[in-house]
C-alpha cells in the first residue's frame, strides 16, 4: 500500500485530497504541525509527497529542499501560484510535478499513479550502464566517474537512463517527456529544459563536458 503525505494548510482541501486518495486504497496523512513537517515525513515514510507552496512558517520550497536532503521520494507541488517562476523554482528544488489549483481530484490521482508507477517500477536488466568512463548505477541511482560519485534526483536518473540506454540514437523531447511524466495531461516543455540544464551542470562539475548533446529541433543524444 502506497503512503502519501499531504502538506496543505487548507484543511478542507487537505481532507478532500486525503479522502479521495484513501478511496483508491492508499494510506494518506495530512500534516498537522507545519513547524515539524520533516518529523512527520520521517515518521510516516511516505512513497509520495503533495505540498502546497504557501504554508505557515516555511513555504513548500523550503520543505521540498529539506526532504531532498534525506530522500528521493517523488514530490508534487499543488498551488494556485502557477506563474512560470514558481514552476521553475519547484523543479529546481527537486519537485517532480506541479499541479495548479483548482484541480480535478481524478486528474491529481492520475498524475500520482503515473509518478508512483514510474518511480517504483522503473528499471531494467543489469545493474549499471556505462559510457565514456561514466557508470550509471541502477541500484542506488548514482553516477560515478573517475572516483567521483554524483547523487542523482529521480528525473536526473531517468534522463540519463533513457539516453544511455539508447546511446547513439537521438531521443526526441516528446519521448523524454512521455517517459518522465507519463500522463495524458499537459506538461510544460520548459520543465524538461530546466531538468536537462540542471543535469548538464552536474555532469560538467564531474568533468563530463558535453555528455548530453542537443540536436536542434530533434532532441537529445549521448554520442
Amino acid at each position: 500500500m502506497y503512503r502519501v503525505l499531504i502538506i496543505e494548510d487548507d484543511r478542507v482541501i487537505a481532507e478532500a485530497i486525503k479522502k479521495h486518495i484513501e478511496g483508491w486504497g492508499y494510506e494518506a496523512r495530512a500534516t498537522e504541525n507545519f513547524q515539524e513537517v520533516l518529523s512527520e515525513f520521517s515518521s510516516f515514510e511516505p512513497h509520495l509527497v503533495l505540498v502546497d507552496v504557501m504554508l505557515p512558517f516555511y513555504n513548500g520550497f523550503y520543505w521540498c529542499g529539506e526532504i531532498r536532503k534525506v530522500s528521493k521520494v517523488p514530490i508534487i507541488f499543488i498551488s494556485s501560484a502557477s506563474d512560470n517562476m514558481n514552476i521553475v523554482m519547484a523543479v529546481n528544488m527537486g519537485g517532480d510535478d506541479f499541479i495548479t489549483k483548482p484541480f480535478d481530484l481524478n486528474v491529481l490521482m492520475a498524475k500520482m499513479q503515473a509518478i508512483l508507477r514510474r518511480t517504483y517500477d522503473f528499471g531494467g536488466n543489469g545493474a549499471e550502464l556505462r559510457h565514456r568512463g561514466a557508470v550509471l548505477n541502477k541500484d542506488d541511482a548514482t553516477l560515478t566517474y573517475k572516483d567521483q560519485r554524483l547523487e542523482l534526483t529521480k528525473n536526473d536518473y531517468k534522463i540519463l537512463y533513457i539516453l544511455m540506454e539508447n546511446k547513439g540514437r537521438i531521443i526526441s523531447r516528446d519521448t523524454l517527456m512521455n517517459r518522465l511524466w507519463e500522463t495524458d495531461y499537459y506538461v510544460d516543455e520548459n520543465t524538461l529544459s530546466v531538468n536537462v540544464t540542471r543535469l548538464r551542470k552536474k555532469l560538467d562539475s564531474l568533468g563530463l563536458i558535453d555528455f548530453i548533446t542537443t540536436k536542434k529541433g530533434m532532441g537529445y543524444i549521448i554520442e
